[in-house]
């Protein structure tokens, strides 16, 4: 139990990178929106340095870490907010998109086209839908932060899992009806991945202003669009800062970390303080790897999608197995049909797990080598280690708050 226990608590930590990813990717929206804003590429807009974009994402980063420093009731009302914003927001693209769009995709083409001339090597359809996989699996990474809010939640051993399943469910139903809409508005697939295109390269970016520009003449119209997503991310990356610092402060009450004693104090209103700025600043320089290498820093993200899930799968395993005759359902509970899909869920990650570590693009370079085996590798040899060398001598394992 407890080097179980033990390895599962830093593989959840991975999720510092998520959180590094969502802000780091509106920090890069918000310089294309510049960018567009002040006449795109091709018109001489202005075009951020890497280090304009890290200052963006520092201070975004700093307005999630005052926001996390409000009392959970402020939290939670941003937190229904960000819920009303996001589904609004996306029916009102997944409309205006494709009806504003002067040329519009067949069916055909968005339902059964395979982008085979992509320039990375790689024809093979199967393939090219099998790495399409992986984008969709990192967009419902976070679905169990209603889990991690789990102590400041009423009746939270039935509304917590209820919040699992609505977050993914709704992400599902939202988030295809979303790629529809925008697929149906994609026509000239080589030049919206152009670094020569008014977007310089964002894709999504390029989409909405075309959208907007072919039909009007100008792109106002697709850069409110991107606004209304710039906001959808912001209040992503406010709730990853939420869960990273119950994670942190939950690990640290088991004496999982460094400086424990001082990771789960709570200010007078209840917030876990010092949680919230530790993750943070990790976010932060978690980021400054993009300065040095955009591979190492993308290979950071792949892994903390796939250490995550490896995280989620290792105690759906123990139930289906060793626990199998002894767990104790709670109140909300699949029933008879728990098992099954227990069973699913352990031979899904199974799957994302190997998907995400095949080569992304050919001939494999230094460039384009996919490092997730190698650093989730790594990473769990450090995890054992620090185990083996001196964890299983202070770590007792989870306690139970009453």
């Amino acid at each position: 139990m407890g080097p179980l226990c033990f390895l599962d608590y830093w593989l959840f930590h991975l999720q510092w990178a998520v959180t590094t990813s969502v802000d780091f990717s509106l920090a890069e929206l918000i310089q294309v929106i510049i960018l567009l804003s002040t006449g795109g590429k091709n018109g001489g807009g202005y075009e951020a340095s890497k280090y304009v974009v890290i200052a963006f994402h520092g201070g975004i980063l700093l307005l999630h870490g005052i926001i996390n420093s409000l009392p959970i009731t402020l939290l939670s009302f941003l937190g229904q907010l960000a819920a009303i914003w996001n589904v609004l927001g996306v029916f009102v693209l997944m409309i205006v998109i494709p009806s504003v769009a002067t040329e519009r995709a067949s069916a055909k083409f968005v339902f059964t086209y395979f982008n085979t001339e992509n320039g990375d090597g790689i024809s093979s359809r199967p393939y090219i839908f099998l790495l399409g996989v992986l984008m969709s699996q990192y967009t419902l990474t976070g679905f169990d932060a209603s889990a991690h809010m789990s102590e400041e939640t009423k009746d939270a051993d039935s509304n917590g899992p209820k919040g699992i399943i609505s977050a993914v469910g709704i992400s599902i139903v939202v988030g295809w009806g979303y790629i529809l809409g925008i697929t149906f508005a994609v026509t000239d697939i080589p030049y919206l991945l152009s670094e020569n295109n008014d977007a310089g390269g964002y894709a999504i970016a390029e989409v909405f202003y075309q959208a907007f520009k072919k039909r009007y003449g100008h792109g106002t119209g697709g850069i409110i669009c991107l606004l209304i997503v710039a906001v959808a991310i912001f209040f992503c990356g406010m709730s990853s800062v939420t869960s990273n610092s119950r994670m942190a402060y939950a690990f640290s009450r088991d004496g999982a970390m460094p400086l424990s004693s001082l990771w789960h104090k709570v200010n007078q209103q209840e917030v876990p303080i010092y949680a919230v700025w530790l993750s943070v600043f990790i976010s932060f320089c978690m980021a400054l790897t993009s300065l040095g290498s955009i591979v190492a820093f993308e290979a950071m993200v792949s892994i903390a999608t796939i250490g995550l899930y490896i995280a989620y799968g290792l105690p759906i395993f123990f139930r289906v197995t060793l626990a199998r005759n002894h767990f104790v359902p709670g109140p909300f509970n699949l029933g008879r049909y728990g098992m099954i899909v227990g069973w699913v869920a352990v031979l899904w990650v199974l799957t994302i797990s190997i998907l995400f570590s095949l080569p992304v693009s050919y001939p494999i370079t230094i460039e384009t080598l996919n490092y997730t085996p190698v650093a989730v590798g790594c990473l769990l040899i450090l995890v054992v280690s620090c185990w083996i060398i001196s964890g299983h001598r202070w770590f007792k394992g989870p306690i139970t708050n009453i």
